[in-house]
């Protein structure tokens, strides 16, 4: 334990046990699942956040939920205001946030009343005894004080004057009280930290950082940090600390990245693969919002950011930034998809590449717009006018969203044609450790231009003749000289591209952008079944993989065979798929959303799916999904 986590001067004289540091016991373990839930204005998101990345520095292999309401500020002390943070870390490589918390920190009795019924019995509750008020209890239908009646008796339950500690803490600083009061997030930060053995120094410098305008309010904090801290070394309360070692995982360099994040590093990379300029055309839109935060930042790795007046204006600049010659991406959310889908169809008209990252929410209409789901499959997949077939990536979690991004642009770039990437809430705002690949190990994206005519006698420019192999029409920056040609919306004759109403040429050339989507190079799909004599495969895409794996290590470890298979490629969908799941004689596809997918592989492969869904804002459960594939192993799950 470093000396600077001792106590100080700063620390009240009333906070040090018998004048000296107590001893504890030191508990080994293999996993934890911590959940710090609060009022939105609390910090909970930035307390998790840190928390985090210590684990990461640690070595710790790790998965978040952070879960926070849609309101910018839902009335303080309320049940709709409630924002929570949930981390799972542990020695040994996991796949989900966690089912249910082995402590919760909660800071008022809102956070209590909301996330109580899955704190398990015997389990660790601290709680912030200082907003237990008879008014804030009134709020949220507290009748009588949890912390003072028998409710509370099956949990660890320890009471901290949180705001009141730390207010004292700051008085030197001449704070006010309502300022000071603010930092008692910190003050939790700095109790978990010393609870599970993390170290201070990055959390300190990430707040002088952080506040290096202000470096009153970087001091002040971390103040508040330290003296939790030696709350926990100091009070009599806690007997007990807790180790996590650090996970075996493979050899690389490693940081904590979200879904978000890992997406614009994508991109980012994308545009320097293909040595194209990037430019991104999009509308806010939770959750997708932090591709552009994240993605402005750049402009010294040739990216252009334009934050536009609406969905249909942004992705329109996009698809026009594709026209000349650079790589075109819009942003957005499921709503936005709606509004962009006319333009969608006409990129599949033009044959030009353009990238969709849409970050799906809860649904429809507004829905719930901090919260995930998997509901637009069928809007990406049929939601235009005509045949408009585009491709489809969908990442499993938040550092596969790179390679799913690089993977997007190669699909875009080498066969002319929109893609979708659909990621969701869960990946975008969630966080894991992402192994930073070796820039020598990433693929060539780079594309070549239409430089001469190529009409048969050589004297025009023909924009849809075709690559033998691809299907691809030639990509001519405007203002080539002797490549002039005609885009728009109406149909185009095969090969000459001028405007055709012909049947049978319409016939033709919608059958070859089907062809060209058809046969678009995507990996096999692989199949997860130790035993070899599983009959029960589970089928998943999406985020859906943490919990389905997790779900699969129980039911194995309970004696039964099960197979798990992930599909990343939603269109075209891959070619083994349909052998696959002939092998088996039940295929279970769990998904947040009320069968979208599982209806498509009943459609094409007349396969007998059996459909589990879920679209309550919030991930599957690996206890849930164990339970239901037991059901299925002993055929017991009903169709």
């Amino acid at each position: 334990m470093s000396t600077d986590t001792e106590v100080g001067a700063d620390l009240p004289d009333r906070l040090v046990a018998h004048g000296e540091i107590r001893q504890t016991e030191v508990r080994q373990t293999h996993r934890v699942v911590i959940r710090f839930a609060g009022d939105s204005g609390d910090g909970m998101q930035l307390t998790g956040d840190r928390f985090t990345s210590e684990a990461a520095a640690f070595g710790n292999d790790l998965a978040t939920l952070p879960n926070f309401p849609a309101e910018i500020r839902a009335p303080a002390g309320t049940l709709p205001g409630v924002s929570s943070f949930q981390l799972h870390f542990a020695d040994y490589d996991i796949l989900t946030p966690g089912d249910r918390p082995d402590v919760l920190v909660a800071m008022n009795p809102a956070a209590l009343k909301a996330n109580l019924k899955d704190l398990p019995h015997g389990q660790v509750l601290i709680v912030n005894t200082d907003e237990f008020t008879k008014r804030n209890l009134a709020k949220v239908g507290y009748e009588s004080n949890p912390l003072e009646d028998d409710s509370l008796a099956p949990y660890q339950v320890h009471q901290v004057a949180m705001a009141t500690i730390t207010r004292t803490a700051l008085e030197p600083t001449g704070m006010s009280k309502k300022d000071a009061e603010r930092a008692k997030n910190m003050f939790a930060l700095g109790l978990l930290s010393w609870m599970y053995h993390r170290g201070t120094e990055g959390t300190e410098q990430f707040l002088r950082e952080k506040f290096a305008k202000k470096p009153e309010l970087a001091e002040a904090n971390i103040l508040a940090f330290r003296t939790g801290w030696n709350y926990g070394e100091t009070t009599e309360s806690f007997a007990v600390t807790y180790e996590v070692a650090p996970a075996a995982l493979p050899t690389g360099t490693y940081r904590q990245i979200t879904g978000n994040l890992a997406l614009a590093y994508g991109v980012v990379a994308a545009g320097q693969l293909s040595k194209l300029p990037v430019f991104l055309g999009t509308y806010p839109i939770t959750p997708a919002s932090d591709v552009l935060h994240e993605l402005s930042k750049h402009k010294g790795m040739g990216v252009t950011t334009f934050q536009a007046e609406d969905e249909i204006a942004g992705i329109g600049a996009a698809l026009g930034a594709s026209f000349g010659g650079a790589l075109g991406v819009t942003s957005t959310s499921g709503p936005g998809v709606a509004l962009k889908s006319e333009t969608i169809g006409l990129a599949v008209a033009l044959e030009l590449p353009l990238l969709i990252l849409d970050v799906q929410r809860g649904g429809p209409s507004t829905g719930l717009p901090t919260k995930t789901e998997q509901a637009d499959l069928l809007q990406a997949m049929y939601g235009r006018n005509g045949e408009a077939p585009v491709p489809i990536i969908a990442p499993a979690s938040p550092s596969e969203c790179f390679d799913a991004a690089i993977e997007a642009a190669h699909i875009a770039l080498k066969y002319r044609t929109p893609v979708f990437l659909l990621s969701d809430g869960a990946i975008a705002n969630g966080s894991e450790p992402w192994n930073v690949p070796d820039v020598a190990d990433l693929p060539d994206l780079s594309v070549e231009f239409a430089t001469a005519p190529n009409s048969p006698d050589g004297s025009e420019f023909w924009p849809y003749l075709r690559d033998d192999d691809t299907l691809a029409r030639p990509w001519a920056v405007p203002g080539t000289p002797g490549l002039e040609h005609r885009i728009g919306g109406l149909e185009k004759a095969d090969g000459r591209g001028s405007i055709s109403y012909d049947p049978d040429n319409h016939d033709r050339m919608v059958r070859l952008r089907q062809a060209k989507i058809d046969g678009i190079e995507v990996d096999d799909v692989t199949v997860d079944d130790p035993s070899g004599e599983a009959e029960v495969l589970v089928l998943g895409w999406g985020s859906t993989f943490g919990p389905i794996g997790a779900a699969c290590r129980r039911v194995r470890a309970a004696g039964m065979n099960v197979a798990q298979a992930h599909v990343r490629s939603m269109n075209p969908l891959p070619g083994n798929l349909g052998d696959v799941l002939a092998r088996y004689r039940r295929v279970v596809v769990p998904e947040m959303n009320l069968g979208q997918f599982a209806m498509m592989l009943r459609a094409k492969y007349l396969v007998d799916v059996r459909s589990y869904t879920k679209v309550a804002g919030l991930p599957f459960q690996a206890e849930e999904l164990a339970g239901v594939l037991t059901d299925a192993v002993k055929g017991d799950l009903p169709a």
